[in-house]
């Protein structure tokens, strides 16, 4: 099993540059099935997450094919609607091929989906939602089942703004006979990306980046292509990583307008920043504690708390980090006290008093974003960090010590 060897403390310069974003291209994905026509992605990032939907996907009939950076989806024969448990296990995204395949072929049966374990992420308010549309759904062995003589429009209200249940819904009424009104969806830039994409193959979808879609049912979608947008929580990751570390990095390939609260924030703690088009420069980071809470798009994003808990271990004062979106996420903190971090957790709250002189350990991935946290730490540590089980960092980093190194970060991959 693969780790990473890191030496720190390190100082970091250049540019360095976010890939297309997984949580935009996961329901893009997804979205293929809708099409019988062929669908090209462009610039899709070699990770665990998108791989594991490909190969799902593959395993429903899509033939898929690969030139330079476009990959090409046929959808036009599908020979299963079944997402097997051993392909979809590792990856909560699974449940995203529900809306689609319920809406162009009447039947779906998913496994019931895993991922990080970071909470217990209820897909009720996917399928509650899915049967006012017309669906019929069981739950049985894991599975969830679900079939329709065809998905009509309906109104629709969230009881929470959840990503997933936007996402999914808004495939499904794409498809869908008639008018389906979706209110308080999720605001991420991701399901923008999604609904752009799911236009440019011809669908009808009004009141994207408001709280609720109007979509109109079509017969059916047409070819595109399409690149998704930069990765928002790999870029505020690397300015944190600059930050963490002293250093003036430009990082480049996202929209600063996607981070724009979390940059607010990070000024608040006395970060400086000159931004363009499609990049951030670092320009000072003498930083103070800070006072969060993590909160839906466009508050602060619950995908990079454990990056700031690492950085505020190097800074002046006690911060107070307060997790609002997932219970059990704070499985960061054990491995980050091992390096001398001095956190206190009360519920959902952490307390961090910095600055900690951290010291290299042998520390354990226990999730995604807390992989990132601890590549952080490891950066402002004195001496060697061993970080094992980093396939959990795989599934949303792509050939991040290779990135980081570039910066001038000392990181070996040991297999």
């Amino acid at each position: 099993m693969d780790k990473l060897v890191i030496e720190g403390p390190t100082k970091l310069a250049g540019q360095i540059n976010v890939s297309r974003a997984k949580n935009a291209y996961l329901p893009i994905l997804a979205g293929v099935l809708l099409n019988p026509h062929p669908v090209h992605l462009k610039n899709l990032p070699d990770l665990r997450d998108i791989n594991t939907i490909i190969k799902l996907l593959g395993n429903l009939g899509v033939k898929i094919t690969k030139s330079g950076n476009i990959t090409t989806f046929d959808a036009s024969n599908i020979t299963s609607y079944d997402a097997l448990y051993d392909l979809v296990k590792t990856m909560r995204a699974s449940i995203l091929v529900l809306g689609p395949l319920l809406a162009r072929f009447k039947s779906a049966r998913v496994s019931l989906p895993g991922g990080c374990a970071i909470g217990t992420r209820p897909i009720d308010i996917h399928l509650e939602n899915f049967k006012k549309l017309g669906a019929l759904i069981n739950l049985e062995g894991g599975y969830v089942e679900a079939h329709t003589d065809g998905l009509k429009g309906a109104n629709l209200k969230l009881s929470f703004p959840s990503v997933g249940a936007t996402e999914n819904l808004m495939m499904g009424a794409v498809l869908a006979e008639g008018v389906t009104v979706i209110e308080n969806v999720a605001l991420e830039p991701e399901i923008d990306d999604l609904a752009y994409f799911l236009k440019k193959m011809g669908a009808k979808i009004e009141g994207i980046g408001t709280s609720t879609l109007t979509i109109t049912g079509v017969k059916e979608l047409k070819e595109c292509e399409y690149e998704a947008i930069g990765d928002r929580i790999e870029g505020l990751t690397y300015i944190m990583a600059g930050l963490i570390t002293g250093s003036n990095i430009t990082v480049a390939g996202l929209n600063p307008k996607h981070i724009d609260q979390t940059l607010t924030l990070l000024k608040d703690m006395g970060a400086e920043f000159e931004l363009g088009e499609d990049k951030v420069t670092i320009k000072s980071n003498k930083l103070k504690a800070i006072d969060v809470e993590t909160s839906p798009f466009p508050g602060f994003p619950t995908d990079a708390q454990a990056q700031l808990m690492a950085l505020t271990t190097q800074v002046e004062g006690k911060s107070k980090i307060s997790e609002k979106i997932f219970e059990n996420r704070f499985m960061h903190v054990p491995e980050l006290q091992r390096l001398g971090a001095r956190i206190t957790l009360k519920g959902n709250e952490a307390l961090v008093e910095g600055p900690s002189k951290l010291k290299g350990a042998p520390i354990m991935c226990t999730d995604l974003r807390a992989s990132a946290a601890l590549v952080l730490a490891a950066l402002a540590s004195h001496g060697k960090t061993e970080i094992h089980r980093v396939y959990h960092l795989d599934r949303g980093y792509e050939k991040l010590e290779d990135k980081l190194n570039a910066l001038g970060a000392n990181i070996q991959r040991v297999k």
